[in-house]
């Protein structure tokens, strides 16, 4: 068991699961692994592999079936429900219910380790408060009832609050999940941010898998009760990705690190031309079952450049011209 100072969280032998009576139902089995400061590390897994479970057991609300958790050197289950707000923050993916709360009043329920009993918020509280949101994009929101926030917002707010609360871990499941595409690129670099600038150290579960592997300092990946983990480049070049999915449908790209469905093959073509309008191209045709030659084929393709400022289709001696890479594929598709 690594105990490094330079680790915020240390695992040992964590078993996690559901207890009924006598019985347990084990989701992850003995898993050891040492937390660095200053970390992004997303969670991935299939739904039911335990990853909302692990997270919840690692901030204290579920508890473990066996094994430790050392939180800043000393094991959780010896600090105070008090003393351990002050070191782990958690934001889940159950929705928001509250009633005649505004944005302030809820991103504020994050200071609760460091008020009195009475939960007064002093000055020291407030601007703590207003950095939050106002990082989170909120600002302009601060005095709307949560209950005429969108999805998004609402999630926006509920990442403020764990902001708010100032813990160096913090633990987020799917925190990108109700959130438009714009929305979620930006709270993600917020959160590489935050543990690249801001002393943090975040752990959070996802789908996406792009976010992940263009984000995250090391990936959890849950799979048939282990966790392996790794840098995202790591676990690519190690094909552990390729159990993500089950369906023959669905095909790893290692190279690429993507995932794309399985299409009836159309062929090999050649592409001349290069940058960004040649990346598109090879992109799309790929999308839709090419493989892309190297070697001239009989039929081939030229993508616009400073001299063509149209997709060509050469096939012998005819020449088709398209204004769009739709227009191409479209044309491609009818005469397959």
């Amino acid at each position: 068991m690594d105990r490094s100072p330079d680790n915020i969280l240390t695992i040992d032998a964590l078993k996690t699961g559901f207890r009924s009576g006598r019985a347990s139902r084990v989701l992850l089995n003995d898993f050891s692994t040492s937390v660095a400061q200053c970390q992004l590390i997303a969670v991935i897994g299939k739904n039911g592999s335990g990853k909302s479970t692990l997270l919840r057991t690692i901030t204290g609300l579920q508890e473990a079936l066996s094994g430790r958790i050392i939180l800043d050197g000393s094991d959780t289950i010896s600090y105070s429900k008090m003393e351990l707000a002050r070191k782990v923050s958690y934001i889940s993916t159950e929705p928001v219910r509250v009633a005649n709360m505004n944005v302030y009043e809820l991103v504020s329920l994050g200071r609760f380790p460091y008020t009195d009993w009475t939960g007064r918020i002093d000055q020291a509280n407030h601007q703590a408060i207003l950095s939050a949101i106002e990082k989170t994009g909120m600002k302009e929101m601060i005095s709307v009832p949560v209950g005429e926030l969108s999805d998004g917002e609402r999630q926006r707010a509920m990442i403020a609050r764990v902001m708010a609360q100032e813990t160096r871990l913090m633990v987020m499941d799917e925190p990108t999940a109700f959130l438009d595409i714009g929305s979620k690129f930006e709270i993600t670099q917020l959160l590489h941010d935050l543990a690249r600038y801001g002393n943090r150290t975040i752990i959070f579960s996802t789908h996406d898998l792009h976010l992940a592997m263009n984000h995250a300092d090391k990936i959890w990946l849950l799979k048939n009760s282990e966790l392996v983990e790794g840098a995202p480049e790591d676990l690519m070049l190690q094909g552990e990705f390729d159990h993500i999915f089950d369906s023959l449908s669905v095909k790893y790209d290692a190279e690429q690190g993507t995932f794309t469905f399985s299409n009836k093959s159309g062929g090999s073509i050649y592409i001349e031309g290069e940058g960004v309008m040649r990346g598109w191209t090879e992109k799309a045709l790929i999308r839709t079952g090419y493989t892309i030659s190297y070697m001239q084929t009989e039929e081939y393709i030229i993508v616009p450049s400073a001299k063509n400022t149209q997709w060509k289709l050469i096939s012998g001696t005819r020449t088709d011209e398209f204004n769009t890479i739709y227009e191409l594929l479209r044309f491609l598709k009818t005469t397959a």
